[in-house]
Order: structure tokens, then sequence, then C-alpha cells
């Protein structure tokens, strides 16, 4: 489905059910905060010694009298519901849920986010610590920077009272939201990574090593029984097929442009590949378009587009010929219908997924399909 078609569902959905509460069971995940964290740093003796330990605490209690509020709320409606850390959450918790609300920040919505990889449970942001009005104002040294912008964050600690029972009776704005799919394919496997609501970041481990890779579009083709190519978009071999062609030593035929590859059974064709030497390489949705990928010298795009955004960072372009077309290509779209195909030519390398957190290695030779056919996220945005 489109994005399009999706936001519709969700929205009937809400309208024929407006007569009582939409949701009947929730899993609420709660942050785990920096407060929380270091304290147990330094039980052992390894906290750093510059911490700030007083505003470490207050943002601690912020966030905790938000959690407090929002059960209070929750046993208010009359809405049965079972709470986890987000360093605890697993695929288990998930059973029988039909609404998910993150209380922490955005990046406990984007961690979040990754164990909903089907797209059938919304998602909602609590903000536990927002910036006061009177923070944004005031452009002092002790207002504090490291709070979360919220960005993904339908909710905060302030509205609350009144967003949170509107969600549970079918009000707010759910719609969905683009996710990046990427499958890495290795000599003998092939793995799909948990769909990304921000941004990927493909590059060498050491931020100071050149990542070297080659870059192309990937074209659907047909292999016919007699080995050749033809052109058109059928579904290639099947699924037990794909998976002997990952072992299988024997060469796949070539064409004028060079090997095809396979990905879940399915035979590509690469075209218009460059090889490229640099820092690495932002990928991110529109979701993400603001964040990383807009500081890096990306554009900003509509929230709810289904294209994706690449951006070769620090590419050396020095001793090719076409330097200015080889330019032209350092960032662009990715419609929806489009395959970015990656063959990683560093020893190493890695695939950060949203953030730090969670990671995928790289090893010479590795192939990376990139593309937007992730199930989209059903996510509450705020209504401004």
């Amino acid at each position: 489905h489109s994005h399009r078609s999706s936001k519709q569902t969700y929205r009937s959905a809400h309208h024929i059910m407006s007569g009582g509460a939409l949701f009947r069971r929730l899993l609420v995940v709660i942050k785990q905060t920096a407060f929380e964290e270091y304290s147990q740093l330094k039980l052992r003796g390894q906290a750093p010694k510059a911490l700030r330990w007083k505003r470490l605490e207050s943002r601690y209690l912020s966030h905790k009298e938000c959690v407090e509020n929002l059960l209070t709320i929750l046993k208010a409606n009359n809405v049965a519901f079972s709470c986890v850390n987000r360093v605890e959450l697993d695929r288990q918790h998930l059973a029988d849920v039909d609404l998910v609300v993150a209380v922490g920040g955005d990046g406990t919505v984007l961690s979040t986010a990754h164990f909903l990889d089907h797209g059938t449970i919304p998602l909602v942001g609590i903000n536990s610590d927002p910036m006061s009005d009177e923070d944004k104002i005031v452009k002092k040294k002790k207002s504090d920077e490291r709070r979360s912008h919220g960005a993904l964050c339908a909710v905060t600690a302030a509205n609350m009272d009144t967003a949170v029972p509107r969600i549970l009776f079918g009000g707010g704005k759910l719609a969905a939201r683009a996710r990046i799919q990427c499958i890495v394919k290795s000599t003998f496997s092939e793995t799909r990574l948990v769909p990304a609501l921000n941004d990927l970041l493909l590059a060498n481990p050491s931020p100071a090593a050149v990542s070297r890779f080659r870059m192309g579009w990937l074209r659907e083709v047909d292999l016919d029984p007699k080995g050749g190519l033809r052109d058109g978009g059928g579904s290639g071999l099947t699924s037990g097929h794909a998976h002997s062609s990952l072992t299988d030593p024997q060469l796949l035929p070539r064409n004028q442009d060079g090997t095809v590859t396979r990905f879940g059974g399915t035979p590509y064709d690469v075209e218009n590949s460059l090889n490229v030497w640099s820092s690495g390489m932002w990928v991110s949705t529109a979701t993400g378009s603001s964040a990383a990928m807009a500081a890096a010298g990306g554009r900003h795009m509509d929230i709810y587009s289904s294209d994706l955004q690449y951006l070769i960072r620090e590419h050396m372009i020095e001793n090719v010929p076409n330097k200015d077309e080889v330019r032209n290509l350092d960032k662009g779209m990715l419609k929806n219908d489009q395959h970015l195909h990656l063959r990683w030519n560093s020893q190493k390398g890695r695939i950060f997924i949203d953030g730090s957190h969670l990671m995928h290695n790289l090893e010479l030779g590795d192939e990376i399909l990139i593309d937007a056919k992730a199930p989209p996220l059903a996510l509450y945005s705020r209504i401004d």
C-alpha cells in the first residue's frame, strides 16, 4: 500500500469505532534516564567525574512524574495496559497489544518502532521532559540543550491530560510514515535489517578511514529458461531457489552492464554504477530528512512522502575525468519504486540504524539493497 491508502485505512477505522475507547490493550515503553544509567555506573565507581548530578536528577524526576501521570490517566479511562523498560522491550511484549505508547523522547520512539516492523500496531510518543516556552525564548548557558526535541512525539507531559484521552477514543492525527528497507547479502546469508524510521548511516567503523563502495541502481529482470536475460517486472525465482542461489558457486549470467545479482530470489541488473571513495553515506526517510540529513546538506521533505533521500559524505572525486557528472550523483532522491544497490569494497563497514545503538557489521564484498519497501509505521503526529 502507498502511504496515502494506509493513512485512509487508519482514519476510517477511527470513524467506525468512535463510540467507545478505540484501544483496549496498551503497552507503555518507558525510557531509562541518564540519571538511572549513571547511578548504576557510580555504584561500580565508573561514572564520569564531570557529571552534573543535580541536572540529571531534575530531569529524572520530571520523567518519573510524567510516567505516573500517564498511568493515572490510563486507569481513569479503564484501559488495560502493561509497562516495560525500553532496554527490556521484546517482541513477546507486543502480543495482543493494539497501541504502543513510548514515554521519553525521540530516541525512545525510534527504538520502540524497530519492534513494530510489520506496521500493524500504531505508536504514540510522549515527550516526558519537554522544553518549556521560557526555555525556548531565554538563550542562556544554563538551559539544557540535551533535552529531546520531541519531533516524533505527538504528546508532551504538558498536554497529556487532554491529548491521551483524545487518542484513546479515536481522535488525534494518525498517519503512515515511510521507512527504509535494507537487505544485506553476504557470501552465505541474506539479512533483512529492521525498518529505519529516520535514517541509515553506512560507513567505516572508524570515522578517519575511507569508506569504499560501488553504488548503482537495481532493475528487476526475468531469467528465461535458456539462461539468458529478459526485461520485465516478473517475480523472478521462487524463495526455494533464492536460498540455494546464495551458496551456489555457479556464476550468474552477465549482460552488457555486468553481473546480475539476486535479493530474496529476485534477479536484478545493476545499472549506472560508480565507484565511491568517501566518508560513507546517509540514507533518510522524509521523517528523518530534518535530522542528520539536513545537517549534512540534504533537503527537508514533506513528512508524509514515501520517497527516500541519499547523500554521500565527503565524496573524494579528484582523480575522475567526469567530475561534474559524478558530483551530480553526490546526493539525490530515491523514488518509492527505485532500489539503491551498494557493493561494500572496504575491509570493514557498519550500518547504523536510526542512531548509534543499533548496527550491522559489513565485510568486503557484501551487497546491500536499500529501498522504501519496508512496511510503513502508523505514528501519531503533533496537531500544530
